[in-house]
């Protein structure tokens, strides 16, 4: 298990790293330290800007094999944003270590959790919450899919799909609170009476009566936030997704 010492000794060797490498041309801090949030558990977060005539792939390569011959890496997995890759990697102490490299017209931040340590940032678009609109018709689709789940005997794909419902729901709530949405993160922040309402959808077991219960439930707050949304969306949709749990 890392500690914060070791946590911040990792951070600032790859900032010496990333100064040291004509190819990045700006670095930043991102995610909690960015926030002045940290705490135990926290990862480390960069941001690397390469330089207008870097070989993208060929400084993933360099740092990763770094990451792996000095760094303790046992495995890492990509995400894409445009084209910057963000190489997330598991340390054998446990720790996250998350590099963005990104190419130079994509260097800048895109919330508030950046904090420039050096380079010149680009201004980047505006970042867009997802319509709720968009969430309540996912919603619809999984509870689709929970009831045929249910129908056929397929218990896991059932509580998958209840799930599924549940986790729109929870994005929707978190839109209307305005706290954070992304996986997760801002859940904690949301009212207690909110969170309540939303218990009763968890599956508690994979008997089919309970799948059946939490399924209803399921329905029930996303009807309730649909209706906040749109009250005449919520009529609609309220007479259609009734008949799949009746």
């Amino acid at each position: 298990m890392y500690t914060p010492a070791d946590r911040s000794a990792l951070r600032d060797a790859l900032i010496t790293e990333a100064r040291a490498d004509a190819r990045v041309a700006g670095a930043a801090l991102t995610g909690s330290a960015a926030a002045g949030a940290e705490d135990e558990w926290s990862d480390i977060d960069l941001a690397l800007g390469l330089s207008a005539d870097a070989d993208q792939v060929a400084v993933l390569a360099d740092w990763t094999a770094a990451m792996y011959a000095e760094h303790g890496a046992v495995h890492h997995t990509d995400v894409w944003s445009r084209g910057t890759v963000y190489r997330v990697f598991l340390l054998d102490s446990t720790l996250q270590v998350d590099i963005a490299f990104a190419p130079a017209d994509e260097f800048g931040a895109l919330g508030p959790t950046f904090q420039l340590l050096f380079g010149e940032p680009v201004e980047q678009p505006a970042w867009s919450p997802p319509s709720p609109v968009d969430l309540i018709g996912m919603g619809w689709l999984y509870a689709l899919h929970a009831r045929s789940s249910i129908a056929r005997g397929k218990v896991w794909q059932a509580e998958y799909m209840i799930s599924g419902v549940r986790d729109h729901v929870l994005t929707l709530i978190c839109l209307r609170h305005g706290v954070s949405h992304s996986q997760g993160r801002g859940l904690h922040l949301l009212p207690t009476a909110t969170t309540a309402t939303v218990e009763p959808a968890l599956v508690r077991s994979l008997d089919v009566g309970e799948l059946r219960r939490a399924f209803r439930a399921s329905v029930d707050v996303l009807l309730d936030e649909v209706a906040l949304v749109d009250a005449e969306l919520g009529v609609r949709l309220g007479r259609t997704l009734r008949e799949l749990t009746a």
